[in-house]
């Protein structure tokens, strides 16, 4: 069958499904679209003809009806169109053909349903309905089970009977999940469910579901990293299995590496996130054993290592403490900038204040991330996330000008004069990230970037949620690549002007040894001191502190962490000691000027 309508394209080949292309001609670049009829008549006879159709539009989708015999609607692969399509199959009567149909909806739209979370939450609900309703329809002459093979995952229903339990010899019952593929055998979970928490459930009621899925792709709602068959148990009527004294045992086999952290996670269906409450993990060289106290669906994730909670909350006082105390200081130093602003300054005092300002908006918006998170309008957890994203990019940004200004005023030329200099510094310093920010904030429609995330600890169940980004491919893509750069430029910047601070140093030192052979008395040189904690005063201000990220990144590294705390978050009382000392310095060096003109007014009057 071939149907051509505008802008669109519907071909069966008989060979496969149904493909169904809209726009760009419906070519090669044309978006997917689903395209679904209703027939009413059986054959055509292997007949052609021309039928007249008559289309209505609706929100989500065109419905196309051909006279006396079919009613075909076209949905295109978006949000809009596929969320109500789907729910059209939430209903009690929905079953295997539903399930079939619900699963060809997500086959037609393939990159919708990897990339948007909304559409794989929307998806799941309904699957999970219709797995209870096939769970409910199964019809059992004796105990045993039946198997539905439903291409994408398998269903086992089991009838467990008391004799079952009786005979189990154990505090509990052993299950075997169905598998999909004889090469998956290896792979299969294997279950122990606690024989009292079924003995207390009547015998025409106690009915469980057992599903084993082909691929994990509808379960990667943030693209987490699933190493492990997802595993669902689901008890007739929707009963839940929760707070059990003897916990439900789960081997699962999983080929990994053995530097990689796997856990035990299990879907929360309701804020829709992969978390460890109820849940612990127990491994050997082969296989990870999950020990839960409640039964949904689960699976095992390799996870980056996270913070015990006792780390987190030192971490997070040093954080706080020293985030209030750069705010402070970074006021100080703006208040200072301002109510100075009649005596002449250079640049460097201009962009160090510059710097502050940014490392002030960042402080103060970190303060106020958990307080956005409590808070039920959701653009204030969003505006602070995108502000704090701004003030990040942005003090990595001024220090990358701090370099450039270092290089422009050390190394290259003395004395350069650039026409509107600080007007196009700070057109870059403010601009550019504002720039970045914006549009990741006019894609909200498409994909959200900013909002609530949940930052969970390694022995507890406890969470806590933030505002930040919430997507992390977002998060690495674009600060990781942004601020690798900076650090790359800034380091060899760094390392040339300290080369040259050695340099002028030997230089001192020789001559100082040669008016100490000549008669002189050189005591101790306190200028190796000065350069040190010159070098370590631009390491500051250049931001290189910030490299330390590098070295804790994959694992938990504490006192890489607690290092890369102290130093950033009293960065900007680092800074404010700089700029009062460069600003002592450059008085000192105004008097020496004015008693320089004064001396030489003096000889040529007299």
């Amino acid at each position: 069958m071939g149907i051509t309508i505008t802008n669109a394209a519907i071909v069966d080949n008989r060979s496969s499904n149904v493909q169904c292309k809209v726009g760009a001609d419906a070519g090669a670049d044309a978006d997917a679209c689903i395209f679904q009829c209703t027939f009413n008549t059986t054959s055509f006879n292997g007949s052609s003809a021309c039928f007249e159709a008559t289309v209505t539009e609706y929100p989500f989708k065109v419905d196309y009806i051909i006279q006396q015999y079919s009613n075909c609607a076209l949905y295109l692969c978006t949000e809009s169109d596929i969320v109500p399509l789907i729910f059209t199959l939430n209903t009690n009567s929905s079953c295997q053909k539903d399930m079939m149909q619900l699963l060809s909806i997500k086959g037609c739209c393939p990159k919708l349903f990897y990339n948007n979370a909304e559409v794989k939450k929307t998806f799941l609900t309904v699957e999970k309905h219709i797995i209870h309703n096939i769970i409910r329809a199964t019809q059992f002459e004796t105990a045993g089970s039946i198997l539905h093979d439903l291409t994408a995952f398998s269903l086992d229903v089991l009838n467990i009977s008391a004799a079952n339990l009786s005979s189990s010899g154990t505090s509990w019952i052993r299950l075997q999940p169905p598998q999909l593929l004889y090469q998956n055998e290896s792979f299969v979970p294997e279950i122990l469910i606690p024989v009292d928490c079924l003995q207390s459930i009547q015998d025409e009621e106690r009915i469980i579901g057992l599903v084993t899925y082909l691929q994990q792709d509808s379960f990667r709602l943030e693209q987490e990293n699933i190493s492990s068959m997802v595993l669902r148990i689901e008890l007739l009527g929707g009963r839940r299995l929760y707070n059990l004294p003897l916990p439900i045992k789960m081997t699962f086999r999983v080929a990994t590496d053995t530097n990689d952290t796997l856990l035990c996670h299990y879907l929360d269906e309701h804020d829709w996130l992969w978390k460890t409450d109820g849940c612990q993990t127990y491994s050997n060289q082969s296989d990870i054993i999950c020990s839960c106290n409640h039964a949904t669906a689960f699976a095992v994730l390799l996870t980056r290592s996270k913070l015990a909670e006792v780390h987190w909350k030192i971490l997070s006082y040093i954080s706080y403490i020293g985030c209030g105390l750069s705010a402070f200081f970074t006021a100080l130093s703006i208040l200072w900038y301002v109510f100075s602003r009649n005596h002449k300054m250079d640049f460097s005092i201009s962009i160090h204040v510059s710097l502050s300002g940014a490392l002030f908006l960042l402080n103060t918006t970190f303060l106020l991330t958990e307080w956005g998170a409590t808070v039920e309008l959701d653009w204030v957890c969003v505006f602070v996330a995108a502000f704090m994203h701004y003030s990040l990019l942005c003090c990595f940004t001024w220090m990358a000008i701090e370099a450039l200004h270092l290089y422009l005023m050390l190394i290259k030329v003395f004395n350069t004069h650039y026409k509107h200099y600080l007007v196009k510094l700070s057109l870059v310093g403010w601009g550019i990230p504002g720039v970045i920010v914006a549009v990741s904030v006019a894609v909200k429609d498409v994909k959200q970037f900013y909002g609530a995330t949940q930052m969970s600890m390694a022995d507890t169940n406890q969470t806590n949620a933030i505002c930040w980004i919430t997507d992390n491919s977002f998060f690495y893509s674009l600060n990781l690549v942004y601020f690798t750069l900076i650090f790359i430029f800034n380091s060899g910047i760094l390392i040339t002007v300290a080369s040259r601070i050695c340099k002028m140093q030997q230089r001192l030192s020789s001559s100082s040894k040669l008016g100490t052979k000549t008669g002189g008395n050189a005591g101790r040189d306190p200028d190796n001191c000065k350069s040190g904690f010159t070098v370590m005063g631009l390491t500051c201000l250049l931001g290189t502190t910030w490299g330390l990220a590098f070295l804790g990144s994959g694992y938990v590294n504490y006192p890489i962490l607690y290092l890369f705390c102290i130093l950033n978050s009293t960065q900007g009382f680092f800074i404010f000691l700089w700029i009062c000392l460069s600003a002592k310095k450059q008085r000192k060096q105004e008097m020496e000027d004015k008693m320089t003109t004064v001396n030489t007014s003096g000889i040529k009057s007299d």
